[in-house]
């Protein structure tokens, strides 16, 4: 009886997402691991996260986890050939020309996750209803709607087009998913199938699979997989993206050994899905060096 109502009460602070960080983060990570967060001493990787959320703040994380403003660091640092093909860009949907577009193509909003409009075949389209649930989706904002994800508290809601790329080997996207510590990959997430019933695994950086998994098992990638020929340069490039930065995942497609950049995501699965075996969790913590707060700070907002 008495975890039920603790877990009614951490369920009512989730709900309250104009709290504290310190508080909400608290309330946020208990009701989803069942553990308690000390955000004076993390130790697991998700507690590590929750601190990121909380403690460090410079104002570029905006642009990184922007779809459209982190083209501009990715041409910098690795170049624009990694980038997908860019159509428009737009700040509502009624600016969207839909005869201007392909038969295919990919309408995503640039402030959240998860915001993917896959259009297969344009005349199929309702765009009445497109409109509408961009207009939706426009009017949400990620760091409110998650586990006050700070990075997206001031992204611009925009959309943009882009092109509809397809790996003919399988109905959906493969995703790389590069987990980098202090610039450096450790190790790498595959997810597949996300259409149709997402799988994925952790891998080291030879493609051997990893024994820690966050999904359940029904989710997790059984049998072999092809490694990618370019994964090497995957880990280059995701390494350029992550210099400097004390925690990024840096995700990429490869489709006929063309690397497409995905995006950055510094607060993975928003700290809910702990690592299974459970040792794995402080295992991977111990890669994560959180940043020092000075004397005096509250957060830390260099970014070097």
């Amino acid at each position: 009886m008495i975890k039920k109502i603790r877990k009614f009460y951490l369920r009512t602070l989730r709900k309250m997402r104009f709290l504290p960080p310190k508080l909400y983060a608290k309330s946020h990570y208990e009701y989803f691991t069942g553990k308690k967060l000390n955000l004076e001493n993390p130790i697991e990787f998700n507690e590590k996260i929750a601190w990121y959320k909380v403690f460090y703040r410079p104002t570029i994380l905006t642009q990184l986890v922007d779809k459209y403003a982190v083209r501009d660091y990715v041409e910098e640092k690795i170049g624009k050939q990694y980038l997908n093909e860019l159509y428009a860009v737009y700040d509502s949907p009624e600016e969207i020309k839909y005869n201007e577009l392909p038969q295919q193509f990919v309408l995503k909003a640039t402030h959240a996750s998860g915001y993917n409009l896959i259009v297969k075949n344009k005349n199929k389209l309702d765009k009445a209803l497109s409109n509408k649930l961009l207009k939706k989706w426009l009017n949400i904002n990620q760091y409110y709607r998650t586990g006050q994800e700070w990075a997206y508290k001031d992204v611009k809601p925009r959309i943009i087009a882009e092109k509809f790329i397809k790996d003919e080997k399988r109905e959906s996207l493969t995703d790389y998913k590069f987990y980098c510590f202090d610039g450096i990959v450790k190790f790498m997430e595959v997810h597949i199938d996300r259409e149709e019933n997402l799988k994925l695994a952790s891998y080291d950086l030879e493609f051997n699979k990893l024994p820690f998994n966050k999904m359940p098992l029904k989710n997790r990638i059984e049998g072999p997989i092809e490694k990618p020929a370019t994964l090497n340069k995957m880990i280059e490039l995701s390494e350029k993206l992550a210099k400097n930065i004390p925690f990024v995942r840096v995700d990429f497609y490869s489709i006929h050994d063309k690397i497409i950049f995905g995006e950055l995501t510094f607060y993975p699965s928003d700290a809910r899905r702990d690592y299974d075996p459970e040792e794995y969790n402080k295992i991977i913590g111990d890669y994560f060096k959180l940043p020092q707060l000075k004397n005096g700070q509250k957060v830390i907002t260099e970014f070097n």
